[in-house]
């Protein structure tokens, strides 16, 4: 298997399919290339945080990796897809830390989103969640457009791909969305 799998041209076909058929060289190989990029999402959700949990970008992917290991056969369509499923357990990943550290009660965790006005606003990551899993109980699009935004870093264009809608559709719905969980954000602040 190995390197073989991916393309000269960098098409990355084959190995998505060798990974939804639960080949572990296939999910090797994807975790790899794609660590630099877990990496860098991981740092944009843990940045408000500023060391409070203890919590490094690198501890945060490694947890999410292992839990991406132990989910075998799950179809993946292209990097998209794959990043959308990085964003959903890098997000339990997150909050079942976060949890731990509100447990051992050493106080709240903080995240910035940068994608609303004041740029980097923070908030709690625990309020952040549940304000996520409330939108997503009326607008699962919404919610879903917000996850992979703030989790998995895809630009709209790259969420129209995943989510298989038009992008002003997905411009409508994260506007929207994004609006509706400010307004939350800040009442619950």
């Amino acid at each position: 298997m190995g390197d073989s799998l991916v393309a000269a041209d960098g098409d990355l076909s084959e190995l998505w399919a060798a990974f939804s058929r639960g080949e572990g060289a296939a999910r090797d190989q994807l975790l790899a290339l794609y660590y630099d990029e877990f990496r860098r999402i991981a740092r944009g959700v843990l940045n408000g945080d500023r060391g409070r949990m203890h919590l490094q970008p690198t501890d945060l992917v490694h947890e999410a990796s292992i839990r991406i290991i132990k989910s075998s056969g799950i179809e993946i369509r292209d990097q998209n897809h794959f990043l959308s499923l990085a964003a959903r357990v890098m997000r339990m990943t997150l909050i079942d830390e976060v949890r731990k550290h509100k447990a051992a009660k050493r106080g709240t965790v903080m995240t910035l989103w940068d994608d609303v006005v004041p740029a980097g606003a923070s908030f709690d990551i625990e309020d952040f969640d549940g304000t996520l899993d409330h939108l997503a109980k009326f607008e699962p699009e919404g919610a879903k457009i917000i996850e992979l935004r703030f989790y998995a870093g895809l630009t709209l264009p790259e969420i129209s791909d995943v989510l298989e809608l038009s992008e002003r559709t997905v411009q409508r719905r994260w506007r929207t969305a994004r609006a509706w969980m400010l307004k939350e954000l800040t009442v619950a602040a």
